[in-house]
């Protein structure tokens, strides 16, 4: 009999309950990433107030317990008076109502330019939150409203008020039924903060942290060239020309456009972009013009100063090497790609940023004989090495899985038969024995396996040269088939996806570091291009009665025997600790662990390239002073070791 299908199963979510059902489509998951967006959206409309010249006062508090924040301003508070079509407070319908803001129409002259422009991000915050206290001074009075889940708790109390001024002050817990962990993280507040302070020169941003008595203030009158100077510092690079190139301009009437560039004696480029403030970590745009526009400025000098080398080929990258930039750019509707606004897709602002970069960069390089000297002779050498770096990675790489055959290939290596690469998949296991059970286990159409014997080499701070003579990484570069550094080519990868498999212990811990070290030193791309995952083996196996559950650590074993032992208390329980992947008969791994449909896999992603650069570079550099203390900072999280 066919289930019916009427009217009457279908659900209409109104007013926040979207939000509360699907967070991840407004702040992008539950995570802390997506905890901490909570901040940033509240923080953007302060901003929104200070950027057009309503606010110079914002004030950041964490409070004690680092799970509840107060984010207050001193600009004209959101307005309070009833809507005249729907009756209400302005202030409730801002905060209960998803699209509703002063954002959306230019015609008000509420703002000029902005970062919330959706109407979402203080309801979505008010959705998410246990509690929030919206508290707002205007014209001599005190206007408080209290919500709790996104639901209005009375109305709008007000009082009369000695304080002076005008301003919204936002209170705000997340709640416990969305999120998992609620512990706010002051280092990243901080740095938000500092940056805000940069990129909107003259506000005084405060940051109060009430759990370490914590009290900073962040105020930089020179913007953007402070920023700069602060990156180039912070990454240890010598910079090439002494004076910084700075660019302020008026974007066709559209906006404006602030550009700092530094060339630096760094093998990459650093680009950090913002519009209307916010950061735009996946780039656009905006980007996209400054890096046509750059190109275009030193090529059009170097033709017209006859300064080519003969016999050397100048790529865009190589222009392009060694630059860390600062790109902020200002307009009044920016389209951003989803409510994160990580990329901006307004695509009349490349043409405009390509243009201003390219005439006044050139401009700024004749008039600048010097500067521009050293700059080309920096690129040149970029040029050389890039050339010399194809030269000694060349025997590494192949031209297709069908050209080349299999007779290169490592003799470990067990490939796939499939010739299609969109749907295969090479596996990084670690040791012979986890190799052997994998290779029984896989789904040999598709899934390829590598082992590796040991622990591989740290390559922090090794040159490609080096790493190729190490054996096991250059079987893995052979099997990629991409080649490395300035020769890696997306096209020639032979697989999908690049999945690290080692064992759910210490050591295995350890391996995957090493693997994704040499993968972010030398073989970058993999990881921005999304093809690079850890897959998640379980620990530990678990029976209760006649059911089998898996557990990936010590949490989520407790987790299912908490769960299940609710329900199933007189079972007799069996818990089996793996001590490697090796002990895994094929089936068992093939289940919990290669199966695409029962797997659990985590894509590596680079959240900000600085912190990471930071991180391994503490980490697995040859200074022992940085990760002992890192160790010593995190000793007590230490519950046990694997020994």
């Amino acid at each position: 009999m066919t289930a019916t299908y009427t009217a009457k199963d279908i659900d209409v979510l109104e007013g926040l309950e979207p939000v509360r059902k699907r967070p991840g489509m407004y702040i992008g998951g539950v995570s802390s990433a997506g905890l901490h967006h909570l901040v940033w959206e509240i923080l953007d409309n302060s901003i929104d107030e200070a950027m057009n010249g309503h606010a110079s006062q914002i004030t950041v508090t964490l409070h004690a317990e680092a799970n509840s924040v107060t984010i207050a301003d001193n600009g004209r508070g959101i307005p309070v008076d009833l809507h005249p079509r729907h009756k209400k407070p302005a202030l409730e319908i801002i905060l209960t109502t998803l699209h509703a803001g002063g954002k959306f129409d230019q015609k008000h002259g509420s703002y000029k330019t902005s970062g919330g422009l959706h109407g979402v991000g203080a309801s979505v915050v008010n959705a998410l939150s246990a509690q929030l206290t919206a508290t707002v001074l205007r014209d001599g009075y005190e206007y408080r409203m209290v919500f709790k889940r996104g639901k209005p708790v009375g109305k709008m109390q007000r009082k009369k008020c000695s304080a002076r001024g005008s301003g919204t002050t936002i209170f705000f817990h997340p709640d416990a039924q969305i999120f998992p962990r609620i512990v706010f993280d002051p280092a990243v507040i901080r740095e938000r903060l500092e940056v805000a302070s940069y990129l909107h020169r003259g506000v005084r941003i405060h940051f109060v942290n009430e759990g370490d008595g914590e009290k900073v203030t962040f105020h930089h009158e020179e913007g953007l060239v402070q920023y700069l100077a602060k990156l180039v510092k912070q990454r240890n690079v010598k910079p090439v020309h002494e004076t910084a190139y700075a660019l302020s301009k008026d974007a066709n009437g559209e906006g404006k456009v602030e550009l700092v560039l530094h060339w630096t004696e760094s093998t990459d480029e650093h680009v950090r972009s913002y519009v209307n403030g916010i950061p735009t970590t996946s780039g656009g745009t905006h980007e996209a013009g400054l890096r046509g526009g750059l190109t275009k400025a030193v090529r059009n000098y170097i033709e017209t100063h006859n300064l080519q080398p003969r016999g050397v080929n100048i790529a865009s990258e190589d222009i392009r090497e060694g630059i860390v930039a600062v790109l902020s750019v200002f307009i009044s509707d920016p389209q951003f790609q989803g409510q994160t606004k990580d990329r901006l897709n307004n695509p009349e602002l490349q043409a405009i940023v390509d243009g201003l970069v390219r005439q006044n960069v050139e401009h700024w390089l004749n008039h600048n004989q010097s500067i521009a000297e050293s700059i080309v002779a920096r690129i040149i050498l970029a040029a050389r090495a890039r050339e010399a770096s194809r030269a000694a990675s060349a025997s590494i790489s192949r031209k297709s899985a069908i050209s080349a055959g299999r007779l290169n290939l490592p003799g470990k290596l067990a490939d796939c038969t499939s010739p299609n690469r969109s749907d295969s998949e090479l596996f990084i296991v670690e040791g012979d024995s986890a190799g052997g059970s994998a290779k029984q286990g896989r789904d040999r159409a598709h899934q390829a396996i590598l082992p590796l014997r040991g622990k591989v080499l740290n390559t922090e701070g090794i040159s490609l040269s080096k790493v190729l003579d190490n054996k096991e990484l250059s079987d893995l570069l052979t099997a990629l088939g991409c080649g490395a550094g300035k020769d890696f080519d997306l096209s020639r990868l032979r697989y999908q996806r690049l999945i690290l498999l080692a064992d759910a212990d210490s050591d295995g811990h350890h391996i995957t570091t090493l693997l994704l070290t040499f993968l972010y030193r030398h073989v970058p791309q993999l990881i921005r291009e999304g093809k690079v995952f850890l897959a998640v083996p379980p620990l530990y196996r678990v029976d209760i009665g006649k059911q089998t559950f898996w557990a990936a650590d010590d949490a989520d074993r407790d987790r299912i025997l908490k769960q299940q032992g609710k329900s199933d208390a007189s079972s007799k329980v069996d818990i089996t600790r793996f001590k490697g992947l090796g002990e895994m008969n094929p089936k068992v791994l093939w289940e919990t662990t290669l199966n695409p449909k029962t797997r659990r896999l985590l894509r590596v992603e680079i959240a900000d390239a600085l912190e990471t650069d930071r991180v391994i570079e503490e980490l697995m550099g040859k200074d022992p002073s940085a990760r002992f203390n890192f160790i010593m900072e995190r000793a007590e999280e230490a519950e046990e070791l694997d020994v």
